[in-house]
């Protein structure tokens, strides 16, 4: 029996549901973790007793980020389809979404924990869209990061492919708060703050909240998504940055 990559729990007597991406070290969202979370979320997400959604990660790291090999022409679409769907299905949740990463918070795991609500992150995490390094770019942090940092935070982010550690997240305001246990200061935060309060009013609250984010983010998602396969996908570049990385190599670059 193949295991699931990610472990669903109800806790808090159905107040929390709990989403653990399972596979460390490295937690790669390749298609199966994403069809796991959405299932998740679909099975899930209405329940009526549901305070919070939380999301965090088995082993020293969040996520290495999405699978390279499934972002090759051929399997690009589909896969960055699903991931965005999964994207959106969490910023339109009605239930408040808490993430937790540590140490390496990269790539589509990022694009993940920015779809949250509130971020939590250990002071030593790194967190980043690495993808220009393979003259590829990210599709929704392209239009999540400058709504919730600005224009030239994210511009940095997106451009220079670095990572920021925790302590930076926060300043920029993408982190909410840190602490050496980001599940467990997610926890605590979910038990004083969000289990004491009424689970409809929230949802109210939450849907008042993301509205006119979740709707902006839909639109321009749909036009980067075009633009990354009709044009990108076709450059010789692109295809030649995910090649090199999966081959260990140097890329060459035609610029073209």
């Amino acid at each position: 029996m193949t295991t699931s990559p990610v472990k669903v729990s109800l806790e808090r007597d159905a107040a929390l549901l709990t989403l653990t991406l399972a596979r460390p070290k490295s937690n790669i969202i390749d298609r199966s973790m994403v069809e796991a979370l959405q299932t998740a979320l679909d099975q899930h997400a209405d329940e009526p007793t549901l305070h919070a959604i939380l999301l965090t990660a088995e082993g020293p790291h969040f996520s290495f980020g999405a699978s390279v090999e499934e972002h090759l022409p051929g399997e690009c679409e589909q896969m960055l389809k699903s991931l965005h769907q999964l994207v959106l299905t969490l910023l339109d949740s009605p239930t408040p979404v808490l993430a937790a990463v540590q140490g390496q918070c990269l790539g589509g795991g990022l694009e993940l924990a920015c779809a949250a609500h509130l971020l939590f992150a250990s002071p030593d995490a790194a967190l980043g869209q690495p993808e220009i390094q393979l003259a590829v770019f990210a599709p929704a942090a392209s239009c999540l990061l400058p709504e919730l940092i600005g224009p030239a935070a994210a511009s940095d982010l997106l451009l220079s492919g670095r990572t920021i550690s925790g302590i930076e997240a926060q300043a920029c305001g993408l982190v909410s708060a840190l602490d050496d246990d980001p599940a467990a200061l997610a926890l605590a935060y979910f038990d004083r703050h969000l289990a004491p309060r009424s689970a409809a009013s929230l949802r109210l609250a939450t849907r008042a909240l993301r509205a006119d984010l979740a709707s902006r983010v839909r639109i321009r998602l749909a036009a980067v998504e075009k633009l990354y396969l009709d044009e990108l996908m076709t450059s010789h570049d692109a295809v030649e940055g995910l090649e090199a990385f999966l081959q260990k190599r140097a890329p060459r670059w035609q610029h073209r």
